[in-house]
Parts: structure tokens; sequence; C-alpha cells
């Protein structure tokens, strides 16, 4: 068997004496959606953070297609395919949709400092059309756009580098139930595509209406493996808790 996108062996994260993550295993395959959950201070975010570049980590290795790489930054995983959505979402109001999808890559016409409008909007209308992205007009300004539509932005952002992995945080928070319906459409169609999604959440109903595999983590260590259709909301409650039998 081909050995998984991404894994993490025994990692852990300490601030100072406090251990945020204890010999932490976590896997994510091409073609699957992993749901990555747990209570507060689980020690979810440290963990995304750890595969985003954002922390490094303190021991254990984190392996891409089985070959160890070292993340230490945000920029060392982008370029390694691994793209994360926040959910502030990190968007422009100010500016339309292509430039938020461009947000930092712009490109330039050759030999001229001008960006290539043109060029932008024909492939992030490519991007779009792929998945399906229930987008207005990308000339449109964000600050004009529905709650769902900017999640459609960042997740289509976070598709147009070529990426191998997703890590989506809270992709639905405060969205509306047809809002949530497009977002996860937008989460299978990436997975669809071949992309390794990871998705964080507390919303037992978003884990198990797009989760493949549900990775629980409880005070900073793995608590359980689970999976939609053979396991229940209860089992993964009671780890999430600690009252599992």
């Amino acid at each position: 068997m081909s050995p998984p996108t991404l894994e993490l062996r025994g990692v852990v994260k300490r601030y100072g004496r406090v251990a945020a993550l204890t010999e932490v295993d976590f896997t994510a395959t091409a073609g699957e959606v992993v749901a990555l959950v747990g209570d507060n201070g689980a020690g979810k975010s440290t963990l995304v953070k750890a595969i985003a570049g954002t922390h490094r980590i303190d021991a254990g290795r984190i392996l891409l297609d089985g070959e160890p790489v070292t993340i230490g930054s945000p920029a060392e995983a982008s370029a390694l395919g691994i793209e994360t959505v926040y959910q502030d979402l990190a968007l422009c109001d100010n500016l339309d949709v292509t430039a938020n999808l461009y947000l930092g890559r712009e490109r330039r016409r050759r030999h001229s400092p001008l960006l290539d409008r043109e060029a932008m909007q024909a492939h992030a209308a490519a991007v779009v059309a792929d998945l399906a992205a229930h987008l207005p007009d990308l000339d449109k300004p964000v600050s004009a756009l529905s709650g769902g539509q900017r999640q459609a932005i960042a997740v289509s952002r976070a598709a147009l580098w070529g990426s191998r992995i997703v890590l989506l945080d809270e992709p639905t928070a405060a969205l509306g139930v047809a809002q949530t319906a497009m977002v996860y459409d937008l989460i299978r169609r990436l997975r669809d595509r071949g992309l390794a999604v990871v998705v964080i959440s507390h919303n037992m109903a978003d884990v198990f209406a797009v989760a493949d595999r549900i990775t629980v983590l409880r005070l900073g260590r793995n608590a359980g493996e689970f999976r939609p259709g053979h396991d229940t909301t209860d089992d993964v409650v009671a780890a999430i808790t600690g009252s599992r039998s």
C-alpha cells in the first residue's frame, strides 16, 4: 500500500512546562476527508499549526508520502502543497473575488510591474468552475458576499495553487443551512479531486456529513479513530469527553 499523503508520528509540542501534544499520531490520505475533533484544549489547533508551519514541533516526525519533512513556516508548508483555511478566512473586504484568490501571489505581466489581471481571472474562473463553487462575478467585492460565498472563496484559494493537503478550521461556523450545504459540497469536491482534506470542527453534524474518518484528541493525546457509518455520534462524544468504557 502507498503511504499516507500526510503522516505525523509521535508528535510532541510543549509551551514551557505545558504539553499541548503528547506522542500524537495522525494521518490523512489523498481522496479522503479526515475530521479532527476534540474539546477545547484538546490540542486540535496546535496540531493544525504544526502541519501549517506556524509552530515547530518539539519531537516526533512529519512525513509526506512516507518521506520525513521539516515544516518551519507557512511558506514552507505552502511549498509542500499544504494550504490552511482558518476560521477568519483572511479575506480583504475591499478587494474583489479575483484579487482575494491571488492575494500575496499576484501575477504580473512579462517585463512589467503591472498585474496580469486577465491571466488571473482566467485561471481563477477555471478553478472556481472545476469546484462548482457558487460565486458571483469575479469582479464583485468580497464585502458584498454572503458567509457561504466568502468561505467558498477561501476554499477555492486553497485549491488554486496545486495543493495536495487542505486544512479547514471550523468551515461552517456561523453559516445557515443552505450555505453549510454549499461548503459540504466544496469539501467533497476537494476530496474527489484527490486532495487530502482535514476538517477541524466541534459540530458533529458537520463531521458525520463529510468525513470518511474521524480522529479524536483529548488532553493533547490520541483518544480514538472512528468511521461514520460504522461508529455513532455517541461513540465519538464519549471519546471526546473521556467517558468511553
